[in-house]
């Protein structure tokens, strides 16, 4: 099975917002999840980008051709059994792994966007970066469960 990548501008720094995350990576069994923190360039929205792309074609060349979803305000919002279709869909029938990509503070410039694959919104409501990050760990822990027919999801 194709694993999953984050590719993350900026790192997490509070000790409990890294120990829920912690807790949800050690439930994901499969696919796999891979955290990827690049340096945050506030000023510089263009290094940050690029250090992403760098990131990518790092997994790329050592995981294989990769499937690129970035999250974004400007992106199609769906449910947690839709994202867990979408996920295992990418996987299992395009035969790619998964590169999902949280920006900085200022996100992604229009002309990097249009590269990607898909775009995604956890919410039409804006969150703190490091909080979509917890939230976005959790749906792939939640879809994988709903792929297995789970409890945790209640539907």
């Amino acid at each position: 099975m194709k694993d999953l990548h984050l590719i993350v501008i900026g790192k997490l720094k509070d000790k409990n917002l890294i120990a829920l995350e912690n807790d949800y990576l050690k439930r994901v069994k499969a696919p796999k999840l891979h955290i990827h923190e690049c340096k945050g360039h506030k000023e510089n929205i263009e290094i940050e980008v690029k250090e992403l792309l760098s990131k990518v074609e790092s997994i790329k060349s050592k995981f294989g051709n990769q499937h690129l979803v970035a999250l974004s305000e400007h992106g199609k919002t769906m449910d947690s059994e839709k994202l867990s279709h979408y996920i295992f869909d990418v996987i299992e029938n395009k035969q790619k792994g998964i590169c999902f990509l949280i920006g900085g503070a200022a996100g992604f410039p229009k002309d990097f966007l249009e590269q990607c694959d898909f775009l995604l919104s956890l919410s039409p409501m804006t969150y703190p970066h490091k909080l979509a990050r917890l939230i976005f760990v959790e749906q792939i822990y939640r879809a994988e469960t709903i792929k297995a027919g789970h409890p945790y999801h209640k539907n």
